[in-house]
């Protein structure tokens, strides 16, 4: 069970926080202003939340559950989306809340959440900073994707990766952006993209889906060292 406990610096002095919960992450939420720093080594995909179906988008970052295939040493050597850096962390009403049965919380080792003096750590700088992005940027992110839907722009995506195992692997319920539905908008639709900074977001994502090639590639080399 969660233990919810109000962010405090004289309760959570020893509280230390760890990213190895990373390699167990194969897919993590993002908002739109990580796109660009995160299409240069992520997948970016759209899927529905299973409750209200609503769209939103995501860093695939292993082809099965349970297994970041992208971490070396459980850490990601490259940009760490939001969602990831604020594992634990959640804005409450009266300020930041913490579940102190989460992974993210290590017994030893880890990072400290404040300094000797009782001011906010580097780690606890970078969880504000990550729980900010996102109470700005889902919303936000909403609203592109709410643009790409009008113009019909969000189409499935058919991800079926075959190894040398034999076992193909089948990713389901994801989305891209069509380029070929992208190109054919009237002038006037696209430059309403153009102006609203979606064009950019639009390409980003669609060009990211080739690394869906590199996860297959590195699982595939690690059935091959398995199998050695």
């Amino acid at each position: 069970m969660p233990i919810w406990e109000l962010l405090d610096q004289s309760r959570h002095a020893d509280l230390r926080v760890t990213r190895a919960g990373d390699s167990t992450r194969h897919f993590a939420q993002i908002v739109a202003d990580e796109f660009l720093q995160a299409a240069p080594y992520y997948p970016i995909l759209f899927t529905k939340h299973p409750e209200t179906g609503a769209f939103y988008a995501g860093v695939v970052m292993g082809v099965e559950p349970g297994r970041n295939l992208l971490t070396t040493d459980g850490l990601l050597p490259d940009y760490r989306p939001a969602d990831l850096e604020r594992q634990g962390f959640f804005v409450g009403d009266d300020g930041i809340v913490v579940d102190r049965e989460h992974p993210a919380f290590a017994q030893t080792g880890g990072q400290a959440l404040f300094e000797s003096d009782g001011t906010p750590s580097v780690a606890l700088k970078r969880v504000q900073h990550a729980l900010q992005r996102l109470q700005a940027g889902i919303p936000a992110t909403d609203a592109v994707i709410q643009r790409f839907l009008a113009h019909r722009l969000l189409e499935p995506i058919d991800v079926t990766l075959n190894f040398d195992d034999g076992k193909p692997l089948r990713l389901e319920g994801l989305y891209t952006v069509s380029l070929d539905a992208l190109h054919a908008l009237p002038d006037a639709a696209a430059l309403e993209l153009f102006r609203n900074g979606d064009l950019q977001l639009a390409y980003a994502q669609a060009g990211s889906v080739r690394h869906l090639r590199t996860l297959a590639r590195i699982r595939n080399s690690r059935l091959a060292e398995a199998g050695a």
